[in-house]
């Protein structure tokens, strides 16, 4: 009788995407890409309504709304970086995705894709 070897997530990522821990990182990812991309909008928007108007009551309430968010997109992307064995590179710039507008909606569905084909970043 022989037994097939057993084939570790270390000699096949992409068998570890398919990992729940993977694909609830992804998905925690996911929403929250979302979310700060949608936030930084609203901060671009408010600081219009600052600097344009001078209607500073917008920043006040955006600004921390969204740096609290932007922290918690770190904390996300560095636990899918983990789970995903991405590179320290990709890493950061995938974090950096979620300080220029509209950056973090594309960056989310490359990632998506990537994670999913078992690619790492």
């Amino acid at each position: 009788m022989s037994e097939s070897p057993v084939t570790t997530d270390e000699e096949n990522p992409a068998r570890a995407a398919g990992a729940a821990g993977v694909r609830g990182a992804l998905a925690r990812y996911r929403v929250m890409a979302y979310v700060v991309g949608v936030g930084l909008l609203a901060l671009c928007l408010s600081m219009i309504m600052e600097y344009g108007f001078d209607q500073d009551r917008y920043t006040a309430i955006v600004g921390p709304v969204h740096g609290f968010l932007y922290i918690v997109y770190l904390v996300v992307t560095v636990d899918l970086a983990l789970k995903a064995r991405w590179s320290m590179k990709g890493t950061v710039l995938v974090m950096l995705a979620g300080v220029v507008p509209l950056l973090s909606f594309f960056v989310e569905r490359r990632v998506t894709a990537k994670v999913r084909g078992g690619i790492a970043i």
